[in-house]
């Protein structure tokens, strides 16, 4: 059997009538339109797997993609299959369709294209998936304290996981923390341009606060190289901190706590709305809490949220009170000892 041929590479940028150069045009007019530098960097990346594909079709200009051109994409991606051989999820799939169909939506605004192919393209339906896993609050404290605290960077490590668990603020929202975001004085923190570049206050909690007070004064100075750029939590490097050692670490004190369950910091933030959800809060808050734009986004806390249902379901439902059926559940118990005893 011959070698597979190797796909034919996308047209340059150069060309100013390929893909790959309204492409970038497009990302540009992002960037004048305010988006934030990771929206813009994830769009090209899906974008650029979407022109990839075509170079391999022999498609290299927009006005050569039709309706049927983009289903036989979708079509694509459901059948696609990762390396472990599992396939995309609906959801996975609708995250790479959006950026082609604003892509287009664009393309005809603008009047580069005289219609939109993508103007009728269904996404896949959303899928109202529970967080893969919660923490209970037993296992939130094994977990914090998992960092040896006689090192400093394990105090440093103890800091981020009280931070973490207690705002509920997302991974890159804590690498972006500076000095300077911190009130002492309220115990809060300002999350400065979180996702969809909005701002938020959220509560810090004073034994967060503790931590993060001793890490600073202990820690932090040692660790800073130079002139100090204000970054809140540092590397051993005095650089700022990067995304994927950070989930490695937190990954590795929960492996260290023996928790069996699978995440890293999105876990702390799951577990933090969940338990306060079921400690009383009302949604709203947690909503204001996590930073959703939508309240239907934070409902989901509701349905992982099981303490208060058990609760409520063995108060109520009559299937679930065992009183009435305790003096026969006992009666058996006691005639199957005494058959284990007879024998």
């Amino acid at each position: 059997m011959g070698r597979r041929k190797a796909p034919p590479p996308a047209p340059a940028a150069s060309d100013p009538d390929s893909l790959t150069a309204y492409v970038a045009r497009y990302l540009t007019s992002l960037g004048v339109r305010g988006y934030s530098s990771e929206t813009i960097r994830t769009r090209g990346r899906l974008l650029a797997r979407f022109v990839e594909w075509c170079a391999e079709r022999g498609i290299s200009e927009p006005r050569e993609v039709t309706k049927p051109i983009l289903e036989r994409f979708q079509r694509h991606l459901y059948y696609w299959r990762k390396a472990d051989g599992t396939p995309l999820s609906f959801g996975s799939q609708a995250q790479r369709l959006v950026p082609v169909r604003v892509f287009f939506r664009w393309l005809a605004k603008e009047n580069y294209i005289l219609s939109n192919p993508a103007s009728e393209l269904e996404l896949p339906r959303p899928e109202r998936r529970l967080p893969a896993a919660v923490l209970s609050q037993e296992e939130a404290e094994r977990l914090m304290a998992a960092p040896v605290l006689s090192e400093p960077l394990g105090l440093r490590d103890r800091a981020m996981l009280e931070v973490l668990y207690s705002t509920a603020i997302r991974r890159v929202e804590l690498i972006g923390l500076t000095v300077f975001d911190v009130d002492w004085a309220r115990a809060t923190l300002m999350i400065r341009q979180g996702k969809g570049k909005k701002d938020r206050v959220v509560p810090l909690g004073e034994r967060a606060k503790s931590w993060l007070a001793a890490y600073c004064d202990q820690v932090r100075p040692g660790l800073v190289v130079g002139r100090d750029a204000g970054a809140l939590f540092l590397s051993h490097d005095g650089g700022r901190l990067e995304t994927r050692r950070l989930t490695e670490a937190v990954r590795t004190y929960i492996e260290q706590a023996g928790i069996a369950k699978p995440g890293s910091c999105h876990l702390l933030r799951h577990t933090a709305a969940t338990l306060m959800l079921e400690g009383g809060a009302d949604i709203r808050f947690i909503q204001a809490l996590l930073g959703h734009a939508s309240l239907d986004t934070t409902q989901i806390y509701a349905q992982v949220s099981i303490g208060k249902l058990i609760e409520i379901h063995a108060a109520t439902h009559p299937g679930a009170r065992l009183q009435h059926d305790r003096a026969m559940i006992d009666a058996a118990l006691e005639a199957e000892a005494a058959d284990d005893l007879d024998d």
